[in-house]
Formats: structure tokens, sequence, C-alpha cells
């Protein structure tokens, strides 16, 4: 199974994890690649080809509250690990986007780059990130201040702007550094 996750820089939101089980001799699209190198509507395109065309995938994340509670990289660890444990996994070996892992009863290896240098990995990659983006897109429709249907909680100039005309949402990881003290104010019109 490859892991990987996004959104461990963000803001707000969960960070998100995605695992892939290739089919064993099946190749796959030549474009699967690291997500953050393929434009959005082909991310999207490849997301539902991945879906389709391998043997076993699933998307598992850790809340706000969690990332506060956790840290962030705990919190991504066990976002990942979710997915190896999910009912109907079983995998044998599991590719790890990065350099970190958590003690498992499933051999692994931390694969730096990993998203540039493993199929699996790559497609997990880009299933975890079409998911968390549109989830934020869907939270910016409610808190449209912050701009999270462009930066997805990465932090901008206009997610922090957001920050410091109307507060923290209970989107935010209150962990992190926002700039603001002050918990959201809704106004007429927002």
């Amino acid at each position: 199974m490859g892991l990987d996750e996004v959104g461990r820089g963000c803001l707000s939101g969960p960070v998100v994890a995605a695992g892939v089980i290739l089919k064993p001799d099946v190749k796959l699209d030549f474009r699967i690649a690291d997500s953050k190198s393929i434009k959005e509507p082909v991310r999207r395109e490849l997301a539902a080809y991945i879906k389709e065309n391998v043997l076993f995938w699933t998307i598992q994340s850790c809340s706000v509250e969690e990332i506060d509670e956790l840290n962030i990289l705990h919190a991504s660890l066990k976002a990942m690990n979710r997915c190896a444990e999910v009912e109907g996994a079983e995998p044998d070996f599991l590719l790890v986007d990065g350099n970190r892992y958590t003690d498992s009863l499933t051999p692994h290896a931390c694969v730096v780059k990993g998203d540039n240098r493993s199929v699996s990995i790559a497609a997990a990659s880009i299933l975890a990130k079409v998911y968390r983006d549109e989830y934020m897109a869907r939270l910016h429709e409610q808190y449209p201040d912050f701009g999270w249907d462009k930066n997805v909680g990465y932090p901008t100039k206009k997610h922090f702007e957001g920050l410091y005309r109307k507060g923290y949402t209970i989107h935010h990881r209150k962990s992190f550094r926002l700039r603001t003290e002050q918990p959201y104010k809704k106004t007429a019109g927002s």
C-alpha cells in the first residue's frame, strides 16, 4: 500500500491521508505523479481513474481537534496508519511518503519524495489532495473570508487577512500560529 498525506502546512482543515494498493502487473496512466505537479482538472480525472483501476483505495483524516491534541506530525502519521488499518485493506507492505512512520505490525519503508518515486504513493497523493481540496472548497462556501477555495487552508495573504478581520473558526488549528486570538465573528453578509 502506498501512503501519502496532504494538508500538513495548512492553518485550517483536517490532515488527509490516502492509501492505494495497486493490482499486480497492471500499468497505470503515465500521468500519475506527485499531486502538486498536476493541474487540478487532470488531478480530478486521475482520481476517478485511480479509484476504478486499483485493487484497493481509502481516504482517512485527522480532525483539527486531533491535530491540536497530537501535533501535526503525529496526526499525519495517525491518518496514514488509519489507511493501513481500515477494514478490507490488508496490506502486506507499506510504502510511506516521507522519512517517518509509526510502529506497525505491517512491514514498511519510508520513501523520501516517494510521490515522485512510487506509483502507489503518487496515486495516494492524488486521492488525498483531490479529496481535501474539495472539502476545503465546500467549507469556503460557509466561510468565504479566508480564500479556502483557492488556498485550501494554507497560510496566504488572503487567509491571514480573513483571520485579522474575522478571527479564527472552528476549522482553524488553534495550535498553529494564526496571528489572532479572536474567535470568528459572523457579520451581516458573511
